[in-house]
């Protein structure tokens, strides 16, 4: 039995179940203007297709109970996580905020920090990746190539080795860039796949295959009403191993 197999079963029992989120929801900061959550691995940020669970509707579950309010809830998403990907969420809970953060994200003036345990030793111990990125939708996976070519983006990612073990390597990654599955990409290009990620070529199943081993682990940015600094990070799940990044180096390192 793999140690990933107790949340794994944690995960398949629930199916995602609204009550079952609701109890678990962690909340990371929370006043009128802004509300950040723990996005689970494996649960949606907004709606697709599946019609699954979202974390923006029990987001506004959460509010509507906590509040006792009977009528709509405003909750603006200005930034998104990857299904498969946990960690910070930064939602608003007004129209200025909103408009405030999605202009902060869209400028780059967000600061992000994420952990990410990939296959494999990696090479180097700190650094920048930098490649050209475009989404594939037949593929449905991100493309990459290591010089500029027709509508290939920019992409640029600094990272450091936090920990090494025989099989894999833990980094914490600092994108400037946004590109979509752009960490996911960049680690499998070099082929050090995020452990889990099967769609980039992981050869591991992590928490019954909902999840992979990327967090979004801290978010550095001013607070879009209050312009003081603010310091947002998640707890890594269970299904992670257990690792201890400095978070007040990272909490300097943004300010």
């Amino acid at each position: 039995m793999s140690r990933f197999s107790h949340e794994a079963s944690k995960l398949s029992s629930n199916r995602f179940s609204r009550e079952a989120i609701l109890e678990r929801l962690e909340v990371l900061y929370q006043d009128r203007h802004l509300l950040a959550l723990a996005k689970p691995g494996g649960l949606l940020v907004q709606g697709d297709r599946t019609r699954d669970e979202t974390l923006l509707f029990l987001a506004r579950e959460y509010i509507r109970r906590k509040y006792a309010r009977s009528g709509g809830v405003y909750l603006g998403l200005v930034h998104r996580l990857d299904r498969v990907t946990s960690g910070v969420v930064v939602l608003a809970r007004t129209s200025r905020a909103a408009r405030r953060l999605s202009e902060a994200f869209r400028e780059g003036l967000v600061r992000k920090a994420y952990l990410a345990v990939v296959e494999g030793r990696f090479p180097l111990e700190a650094g920048v990746l930098k490649h050209y990125l475009r989404w594939d939708e037949a593929r449905g996976r991100t493309l990459v190539s290591e010089r500029p070519e027709k509508d290939f983006r920019e992409a640029v990612t600094g990272f450091r080795v936090l920990a090494r073990r025989v099989e894999n390597t833990a980094l914490l990654l600092f994108p400037e860039t946004g590109r979509k599955h752009q960490l996911r990409a960049q680690l499998a290009f070099l082929g050090h796949p995020v452990v889990g990620d099967r769609r980039y070529g992981s050869r591991r199943r992590v928490a019954g295959g909902r999840a992979i081993l990327l967090h979004a682990l801290a978010l550095g940015l001013e607070h879009p009403v209050k312009r003081e600094f603010l310091f947002l990070t998640a707890p890594l799940p269970d299904y992670f191993p257990p690792l201890q990044p400095d978070l007040a180096e990272i909490r300097e390192f943004f300010r």
